[in-house]
């Protein structure tokens, strides 16, 4: 995968993490630990960054979180599911449209090969 040097940092520790804890955990789990291995790496990063919905110039009454923000450019959305579908990709596509972010990776851990559960999108 040829990405930018920020992506291809966090694919690194997303890898190290798959190695380490395997598929079939919480996403909660894989967050923790990829947290932790961006730490290690000296990468900054804001773990539940909160994301609220504008609608009309209006700041709505409800707040999302974001998984990982990571050096305050690049959106990382996390799952452990069977399989990424479309919805999964639309959440990352809309995520990145309301925080005004450029660049998205959605990671699902939840595969024996980890390379087949990641997706980068570019805005």
């Amino acid at each position: 995968m040829e990405f930018d040097r920020l992506s291809n940092q966090v694919i690194g520790c997303a890898l190290e993490v798959h190695r380490q804890l395997g598929p079939g955990l919480l996403e909660s789990a894989y967050e923790a630990a990829l947290a932790m291995e961006l730490e290690q790496h000296g990468v900054p990063y804001q773990r539940q960054a909160q994301l609220q919905v504008q609608y009309k110039g209006v700041t709505l009454d409800c707040t999302y979180r974001l998984d990982l923000v990571v050096a305050g450019e690049l959106l990382v959305e996390l799952k452990s599911v069977d399989s990424i579908e479309g919805i999964h990709e639309a959440q990352l596509l809309t995520y990145l449209k309301l925080s005004g972010l450029k660049t998205g990776l959605l990671i699902n851990f939840n595969e024996t090969l980890l390379k087949n559960g990641i997706r980068r999108r570019v805005m």
